[in-house]
């Protein structure tokens, strides 16, 4: 029995073998298996409405959601490894990052802006 219902997004892991999905009315992270067995969840009450997911070429998973942060998740998609921001991210609904220049960039419904920071 799949325990994510009502996700949003979805995104791969570079190697194929995981598949997250963010489960936008529960609050929470979903970490599949190829097969589709469920792997891990992720809550935090640092993830609100999760709307916002991408997995790095790296395999860091960024999530963001009404939270007004964007968080890093562990692959194996279980625990928060770090808040990266918080703030000025209202409505934010979708994040990626951007190898070329070292930068997250989410995009914000309320406010019809892009927010780009950049990572070291």
């Amino acid at each position: 029995m799949l325990l994510c219902f009502a996700g949003w997004r979805c995104a791969v892991s570079p190697t194929g073998d995981r598949l997250y999905i963010s489960s936008y009315g529960q609050h929470k992270l979903c970490t599949l298996a190829r097969d589709g067995t469920l792997l891990a969840t992720f809550k935090d009450p640092a993830l609100l409405w999760p709307l916002g997911l991408h997995v790095t070429p790296a395999g860091q998973v960024l999530v963001c959601g009404w939270s007004q942060n964007v968080l890093q998740v562990g692959w194996e998609g279980s625990r928060k490894l770090a808040t990266l921001y918080t703030g000025e991210v209202r409505c934010p609904l979708s994040v990626c990052y951007c190898s070329t220049t070292s930068s997250i960039i989410v995009g914000h419904q309320c406010t019809d802006t892009i927010l780009v920071f950049r990572v070291e």
